[in-house]
């Protein structure tokens, strides 16, 4: 594609409905040619820790009892917002259907926030009330009393009569005795500009910021990414197909993150899958997890790929049901992929990536590669355009570099409450991504966040040394920034988790530290060109901040002055 100005996938997309609601397009009658029969024995969700199995009737059901109680006790509407907070639970689909079913809007937030956190979220969008876990209750009244929402416009989602508050149990159970909600009906066109969703950004370089994500963003990505892996189609045998119907898929990603949301949550569920909702992250968990149920297909953060590769208890557990594994947020390198292809042999393995701006997907491996291009974030879904600007703004050919603007139904409708960052990232209906990006034979690879300086003018991507430092057989989890240098400008410096065995010794042997540490230099020094080896130092951690997606939070962490490592409170 030399001197390429637009690339696009070449794959015809049949038109996303623009009139309808996402809980009407999934969980309504309404059939689409990329949507397949579920089968009837099928369940759509398994609850992990008691093992309860929701049918699609069911899922209705609770969902429809949810929306009848909101709407009678707490006069929920169009244009309203209800915050829902939560770990993953079996009845977190059902209160986001319900709020879309009066009009209102979701807006999600991960339970481990702080009080002042939840402030400054509801203080962008104020929530008329908010259904919360009870692990993350107590936070979320002092936020609440903050910013003026009165405590009876809280609504537990988990325990029945919590310190008093009304669950939403409860509102199920009682919803046969009410008058029938109204539920909202969209005009055509209209589903492009309702907000569903108000999701959080990943904050990785900067303040957090709310996206809102339209009804037509979900419906589109979902067909997008069912039109790009074939669901629906007689491709090929039935054994040899990706998706087929009856499979079975982790669910432990959190459901208040875009990537466990709309790709785990609502694709997974319109392919015919069913989910198996696992409310906290325990790798022996799930392990077992998959064991038991014989899940067939994993969708994977970086760090859950790093233990599958390095942990001992991988071997007690029979994963051979495995057939599907999807990674993203970050590149995986090739040693940790052919690592990965050691513990799950029959897998088609690949990546993707995505923004929450992107509802969560740009690409991902396609079809064709039964393993995908190695480093690579794999190829544009059907609908999707995109162009690839130098920074003297100039279009990029293959392999050259240059920051990913990106086109489709998917991009979102821009920044809740933050017009200035809106004009600034969603320009003539393209989103200015902050990606650095180059294509190679279709293949999208992720170099690293524009802000990323250099090393003597010379790009130094944290994420390739990164992908390096996982294959020392000393180190489980690392990370890479940059630290000011008067000479070159700033030099790689590395974070690194070491194996918990080895870190225990570690931290009461300065001789053996050295070692490690020396051995880790020439790990990257051995292989990487000079700019890239880490002069600015190495610092072992017990952990590294990263986001519910896996991407790592590099302005989190800290060096003090007086050269002893910091981790910023999460």
């Amino acid at each position: 594609m030399p001197g390429m100005t637009l690339i696009h996938s070449g794959e015809s997309l049949v038109s996303p409905p623009d009139h309808l609601t996402v809980p009407q397009f999934l969980l309504d009658s309404y059939q689409h040619v990329t949507r397949p029969q579920r089968l009837s024995h099928s369940p759509c969700l398994i609850d992990d820790d008691t093992g309860q199995v929701v049918f699609l009737e069911e899922l209705r059901e609770r969902t429809r009892s949810i929306a009848t109680a909101l709407g009678f006790h707490y006069n929920i509407g169009p244009g309203a917002i209800v915050t829902i907070i939560s770990p993953n639970h079996i009845d977190y689909g059902p209160c986001v259907w319900a709020v879309h079913r009066l009009g209102a809007i979701a807006a999600t937030l991960g339970p481990m926030l702080t009080a002042g956190e939840f402030v400054h979220q509801f203080k962008i969008a104020l929530p008329s009330m908010i259904l919360v876990h009870s692990v993350c209750l107590s936070s979320v009244l002092q936020a609440a009393a903050v910013v003026g929402i009165n405590s009876d416009r809280v609504v537990v989602l988990d325990t029945p009569g919590h310190a008093g508050f009304t669950s939403v149990d409860c509102l199920i159970r009682e919803a046969p005795s009410l008058p029938e909600y109204t539920e909202k009906v969209l005009t055509h066109g209209e589903a492009k500009t309702a907000i569903a969703f108000l999701a959080p950004s990943s904050g990785t370089t900067g303040t957090q910021k709310v996206v809102a994500i339209s009804h037509y963003n979900v419906i589109s990505i979902v067909i997008q990414a069912a039109t790009f892996n074939r669901i629906n189609e007689p491709y090929a045998p039935v054994s040899e197909r990706r998706f087929r119907l009856g499979d079975i898929c982790c669910g432990f990603l959190p459901l208040y993150h875009i990537y466990g949301l709309v790709y785990n949550l609502h694709f997974m569920l319109y392919a015919g899958l069913t989910l198996v909702v696992t409310p906290k992250f325990y790798f022996e968990n799930f392990l077992a997890s998959i064991e038991r149920y014989r899940i067939t297909h994993l969708t994977l953060v970086p760090p859950q790929a790093v233990l599958l590769c390095k942990h001992p208890a991988v071997k007690r557990y029979d994963l051979s049901s495995v057939r599907y594994c999807i990674v993203a947020a970050a590149p995986l390198s090739a040693t940790l992929t052919a690592e990965l292809l050691d513990v799950l042999q029959n897998v088609h393995l690949g990546q993707g990536y995505g923004l929450t701006e992107t509802c969560g997907t740009v690409g991902m491996f396609p079809l064709t590669q039964k393993i995908g291009t190695l480093g690579s974030g794999g190829q544009l879904l059907p609908g999707t355009f995109a162009k690839v600007v130098k920074p003297d703004g100039t279009s990029a050919k293959e392999l050259e570099a240059g920051e990913l603007y990106v086109k489709g139904g998917q991009v979102a409708l821009g920044y809740y409450g933050n017009e200035q960052a809106t004009k600034g990232t969603f320009i003539d209906g393209w989103l200015k991504t902050g990606d650095q990006v180059y294509f190679r034979g279709g293949d999208i690879f992720v170099v690293e966040r524009i802000k990323v300086k250099k090393v003597k003018g010379l790009q130094v991507p944290p994420a390739e040394l990164e992908g390096h430092l996982l294959t020392h057989s000393s180190v489980v989890d690392a990370a890479v920034v940059g630290v000011p240098d008067e000479y070159s400008g700033e030099l790689p410096m590395a974070f690194i988790v070491l194996q918990p065995e080895l870190a225990a010794v570690v931290g009461k042997d300065a001789i053996l530290a050295k070692e490690i540490r020396a051995s880790i230099f020439k790990h990257v020094s051995d292989v990487k060109s000079k700019h890239k080896w880490l002069t600015g130092g190495i610092h072992f951690v017990d952990a590294i901040p990263r986001n519910p997606s896996g991407k790592i939070l590099r302005r989190l962490l800290r060096l003090n002055n007086t050269g002893t490592v910091s981790v910023a409170r999460l």
